[in-house]
């Protein structure tokens, strides 16, 4: 076949296509342990950024994010059907919560929210932090709700008493940076330390508002609003509400953390 031929030509170009498809694809296989190592140790980095014991960009190798992790934070199995502790349920090291949501065998519906949850797995692992004498520091809880562009994905911290909020994060999300982007800002943040979940009739309280909210002693429900992120920061609100509410972990806190 004469090099300058067309059946030359598309042969030639077929045959690059194929070994660069089978490279990339390969490549893929081949990285995609390290990928999900990456994404576990991301993840685990986040929930102790909350929980105090890294600060925020600290970025240690993972092995090192994996023995800090080990040796400070407790997995617990949550059912979020009853709100009680279900350890033997499932394995928190490997479980993943965001999956089993998907799997109708694995999760059920729940009514129409703001946050636009649709269907909640049957279990959620949260995280606990005790202190020396094994009482009780802090719960962690995964989120997550809408943004402008995407879903937020993320964690917060309660105290000792359900209530007391001590401190948020969120590790995965697609809002603009500058705007909905700006809750990764370490200084909006630190505006949630010491805010209240819940109002004296057991309601969810918390939320952003437009504007500037006051300190946490005069303005305990309120966080400083996004600037021009009304729909991120109202999505935030939503998270919230529904996670810390009777349809999220609401029951949980209700029976193993508050008043206990």
């Amino acid at each position: 076949m004469q090099r300058n031929s067309v059946g030359y030509t598309v042969g030639f170009a077929a045959a690059i296509c194929l070994v660069a498809s089978l490279f990339v694809s390969g490549s893929a296989v081949a990285l995609k342990d390290l990928q999900d190592a990456n994404k576990a140790a991301d993840k685990q980095k986040k929930v102790l950024v909350v929980a105090g014991f890294l600060a925020e960009g600290d970025s240690p190798p993972n092995e090192e994010v994996q023995v800090l992790f080990d040796d400070n934070v407790i997995p617990r199995v949550v059912d979020m059907s009853t709100g009680e502790f279900a350890d033997d349920a499932v394995d928190p090291s490997v479980y993943d919560a965001r999956k089993a949501a998907k799997d109708s065998s694995l999760s059920f519906e729940v009514d129409d929210n703001a946050a636009k949850v649709s269907r909640m797995p049957n279990h959620h692992v949260i995280y606990e932090v005790r202190d020396e004498g094994g009482a009780l520091e802090k719960v962690i809880l995964p989120i997550h709700g809408p943004g402008l562009w995407s879903t937020l994905y993320g964690f917060i911290a309660v105290g000792p008493d359900g209530n007391t909020i001590d401190g948020i994060t969120f590790y995965e999300h697609a809002e603009t940076p500058g705007l909905g982007g700006e809750v990764d800002n370490v200084r909006w943040k630190g505006l949630w330390k010491d805010r209240k979940v819940y109002t004296d009739d057991g309601s969810v309280g918390i939320r952003v508002k437009k504007g500037t909210a006051g300190p946490p002693e005069d303005d305990p429900y309120n966080v400083d609003g996004l600037s021009g992120a009304t729909i991120t920061s109202n999505g935030v609100t939503f998270t919230m509400q529904f996670w810390l509410g009777d349809d999220g972990f609401g029951p949980f806190l209700s029976k193993n953390v508050r008043g206990s």
